[in-house]
């Protein structure tokens, strides 16, 4: 009997696993929409409702567990200083996970997992940025 398992095993490692969560965490703070398999995904929006609700609190001891969580500076930041005060008054729900099809390759499901409320202009807004600061440095 499965008692008390509560997560997928996504046929990773822990580790791999605690990693491939951090990282997609910080890409979907940062552009605010992701695309990827819908087992991920479903198992991704609590993890970043947990942060938001952490960003929400905004004291030091949360910035501190947001951080080691997503391990990633700039992504931190932005959770605190944008989201917490964007989602302030919501009671929980800051992410939805939409089926978006199955991939060409290996028809595995596809979804979009994307937070609520988001900012259109964040999706690849870094992208955006680092091709202009090069282009502006070439030019120089």
């Amino acid at each position: 009997m499965r008692h008390g398992i509560a997560h997928r095993k996504l046929n990773r490692t822990h580790e791999h696993r605690k990693a491939m969560f951090a990282n997609m965490a910080a890409s979907l703070i940062t552009h605010e929409q992701i695309t990827t398999t819908l087992p991920k995904a479903k198992e991704l929006r609590p993890i970043v409702e947990k942060l938001i609700t952490l960003a929400k609190k905004g004291d030091l001891a949360s910035r501190r567990r947001a951080a080691a969580r997503l391990r990633d500076e700039a992504a931190t930041k932005k959770l605190f200083d944008i989201m917490g005060e964007r989602y302030k008054d919501r009671q929980g729900g800051y992410a939805r996970v939409l089926k978006a099809g199955y991939r060409y390759g290996d028809n595995a499901p596809i979804a979009v997992i994307e937070l609520v409320d988001r900012d259109p202009e964040a999706k690849g807004k870094a992208d955006r940025e680092r091709v202009a600061a090069e282009e502006a440095a070439r030019e120089d």
